[in-house]
C-alpha cells in the first residue's frame, strides 16, 4: 500500500515537474515524461510496476478523448471532416494491410493476420502523442485535421485488430469485417448522442458547480462501457458524447458551471496524459526482459520497428498528397460558387428576399415553409463562411508536410500490443516492436516536429494571421452592442438607487450578456468566426456573468 501511494505521489510530481521544465529546456513534455520512466523503470521501487492494458484503454482513453471532443470546435470537425474520416479509416486500414504484409515478411511463421494485427496496432496516430503539435504555430487546419484523426482512428484500429486476431483462429470475411465496423460505429454514435443529451439534460439542473463538474466526469464512462457491452466500440461513443456536449453546454449550462468544467477537466488531463506517458517509459525494462527470456533478440525486433515506422511515414506521405489534391480541387469549385451564394445572402435583407432566393434553388417548385426558408438561409451562410475559411487557411505542402510528419504513435500502441492474447505467435516480440515503433514516433518525430513548423512557417503568416484576428474581434464587438442594443435601455432611476434599483440594473446586464452570448452561439453554428477569437469572446462574457452574479444578482 505504501509502495503504491509513493509510485502515485512521485508519478505526480514527476508531471507537474516536467510541465513547468520541458518549455525552459524546449523538449515537449511527454518527451520528457518518457525519458523520466525509462529512467525510473531501472530503480527498485518501480521493479513491481505492471500497468494493465485496459486500464488504458477503458481507463484513460475515453476521458481524454471525452475532453479533446469537448474543446473541439465542431465547425472545424465538420468543415474537415472529409479528410478526418479518410485519415481515421482509409489510410488506418491501408497501413495495417501493407504492414501485415511487412512483417509476415520480416517474421518468418507469424502470418498475415497477425501481421495485419500488428499493423493495426501501429497504424494510428495517437491522441495524446499529438498534443504536441498544439503546442506550435502550425495551421488551424491542420490541428482539426490531426485532432479529429486522433479522436477517431483508435476505434478503426481496435476494431481491426479484434478482427485480425478472430481470423488468426477462423476464415476471414471481407463483408462480414465491414459489417462488424459498420455496425461498432453506428451503434458507439447512437449511444454517445444519447449520453450527451441525457448528460445536459440532468447537470442543466444541478446548480452546484462541484456537483456538475463530479457528473461530467462519469460521462466519457457512460457513453464508452454499455458501448463496449454491445459490441460497439466505446472510443466512438466517448467521442460522439463529448462533441455534442461541446456544441449545446454553452446554451444549457451556467457560466459558472462551464468554467468549473474547463478547469477541473484540464487538470484530468494534464495528469492522465503525464500519466499515458510515464508509464510508456515504465514498461520499457520488463518488454525487453520478456523478450531475452523468449529467447529472441532485441536487435532484429529494433531493426524491424525502424522499417515499420519508415513504412507508415511513407504510406501517410503517399495517402496525404493526393488528399490535398482533392481538398484544393474542392475548394477551387466552392470558390466559384461564392458569387451566386453572395447574391443570394444579399436577398436576404429583405422578408421576401429568402422566399425568391430559395425559389432560384427550387426545382420542385414546392411551397416552402417557414423553417425551409430558415435553414436554407443557415445552409447559405455556412457556406459562405466555408468558403472564405478554406480561402484564408489553404493547404499547400507546408502543410502537407506537418500533417505527414505529425502522425506520431504513443501509448495507445503499446496498450494496445500487450492486449494480444497469451497464444499468439512471437508476442514478446510483438510487444516490443510496438513500443519501438511508439518510442522512436515521439523521439524522433515529437522532437523535431517543433523547429520543422518553425522552418516552414511563411515569415509573414503570423502577421497576417493577427491582422485577421483583429478584423475578426472588431466585428463581434459590433455584434454584441447589436445584441445589447436590441435588449433596450435601462431606466434610469432618480436620486440614489435602492436595492431593488441595483437589482434590475444587474437583471439587465444578465439579459444584455444572455442576448450577447445567443448571437455570438448563432455566429459559432454559422462558422463565420475564427473558432479560438470566439470562444475568447465567449470566455469573456461568461466571466462577466459570474462576477455580476457573485455580487448578488439573480441566478
Amino acid at each position: 500500500m505504501t509502495e503504491s501511494l509513493v509510485v502515485i505521489v512521485v508519478a505526480l510530481v514527476a508531471i507537474a515537474a516536467a510541465t513547468v521544465v520541458a518549455p525552459r529546456i524546449g523538449i515537449a513534455a511527454p518527451l520528457v515524461l518518457v525519458t523520466i520512466g525509462v529512467v525510473a523503470s531501472f530503480l527498485p521501487v518501480f521493479e513491481s510496476v505492471y500497468i494493465e492494458p485496459e486500464w488504458i484503454l477503458a481507463g484513460i482513453l475515453p476521458p481524454l478523448l471525452y475532453s479533446s471532443a469537448v474543446s473541439m470546435p465542431a465547425m472545424n470537425f465538420r468543415r474537415e471532416f472529409g479528410a478526418i474520416s479518410g485519415l481515421s479509416v482509409v489510410l488506418v486500414v491501408g497501413s495495417a494491410l501493407l504492414l501485415g504484409l511487412f512483417f509476415m515478411l520480416a517474421l518468418p511463421g507469424l502470418g498475415f493476420a497477425w501481421g495485419v494485427a500488428l499493423g493495426a496496432i501501429v497504424s494510428p496516430t495517437d491522441a495524446v502523442a499529438t498534443s504536441i503539435i498544439k503546442r506550435t504555430t502550425v495551421s488551424k487546419r491542420v490541428v482539426a485535421i490531426l485532432d479529429g484523426e486522433s479522436l477517431l482512428n483508435d476505434a478503426t484500429a481496435l476494431v481491426l485488430l479484434r478482427t485480425a486476431i478472430v481470423a488468426a483462429a477462423a476464415s476471414f470475411s471481407f463483408w462480414g469485417a465491414v459489417g462488424t465496423f459498420a455496425y461498432s460505429v453506428a451503434v458507439a454514435a447512437v449511444i454517445g448522442g444519447l449520453v450527451a443529451r441525457l448528460n445536459l439534460e440532468v447537470r442543466k439542473r444541478v446548480t452546484d458547480s462541484t456537483v456538475n463538474t463530479v457528473i461530467s466526469f462519469t460521462v466519457p464512462f457512460l457513453a464508452a462501457v454499455p458501448a463496449e457491452l454491445l459490441g460497439a466500440s466505446g472510443l466512438v461513443a466517448a467521442v460522439v458524447a463529448g462533441l455534442i456536449t461541446g456544441i449545446l453546454a454553452p446554451r444549457q449550462l451556467s457560466a459558472q458551471n462551464r468554467l468549473s468544467d474547463t478547469q477541473n477537466w484540464r487538470t484530468v488531463e494534464l495528469v492522465l496524459e503525464g500519466a499515458v506517458f510515464l508509464t510508456m517509459g515504465l514498461q520499457i525494462k520488463s518488454i525487453v526482459t520478456n523478450v531475452e527470456e523468449a529467447h529472441a533478440g532485441t536487435g532484429p525486433a529494433v531493426l524491424i520497428a525502424v522499417g515499420a515506422l519508415l513504412l507508415t511515414i511513407l504510406v501517410r506521405a503517399a495517402y496525404v498528397g493526393p488528399l490535398l489534391a482533392v481538398l484544393k480541387s474542392r475548394s477551387r469549385h466552392a470558390e466559384k460558387l461564392q458569387v451566386q451564394l453572395q447574391g443570394m445572402q444579399e436577398k436576404f435583407a429583405v422578408p421576401e428576399g429568402t422566399q425568391e432566393a430559395f425559389g432560384d434553388v427550387n426545382r420542385r417548385g414546392r411551397q416552402p415553409s417557414e423553417r425551409d426558408l430558415q435553414r436554407f438561409a443557415v445552409r447559405v451562410t455556412r457556406g459562405l463562411a466555408d468558403i472564405e475559411y478554406f480561402r484564408r487557411q489553404p493547404l499547400g505542402w507546408r502543410e502537407g508536410t506537418v500533417v505527414v510528419w505529425a502522425g506520431m504513435r504513443g501509448a495507445v500502441t503499446v496498450a494496445a500490443a500487450q492486449s494480444l492474447p497469451e497464444d499468439t505467435p512471437q508476442r514478446s516480440v510483438l510487444v516490443l516492436i510496438a513500443f519501438t515503433v511508439a518510442a522512436l514516433s515521439l523521439l524522433v518525430q515529437g522532437g523535431t516536429v517543433g523547429p520543422l513548423v518553425r522552418r516552414l512557417t511563411p515569415p509573414t503568416g503570423a502577421a497576417a494571421t493577427g491582422g485577421q484576428e483583429n478584423d475578426e474581434r472588431a466585428r463581434i464587438i459590433a455584434i454584441m452592442r447589436a445584441s445589447a442594443d436590441s435588449v433596450g435601455e435601462l431606466r434610469r432611476p432618480e436620486g440614489e438607487p435602492t436595492p431593488a434599483d441595483l437589482r434590475e440594473s444587474q437583471a439587465h446586464l444578465l439579459t444584455v450578456l444572455a442576448a450577447q452570448r445567443t448571437a455570438l452561439l448563432d455566429a459559432r453554428d454559422n462558422g463565420t468566426f475564427d473558432a479560438d477569437v470566439l470562444a475568447n469572446a465567449l470566455a469573456n462574457l461568461d466571466a462577466s456573468q459570474i462576477a455580476i452574479e457573485m455580487r448578488g444578482g439573480p441566478h
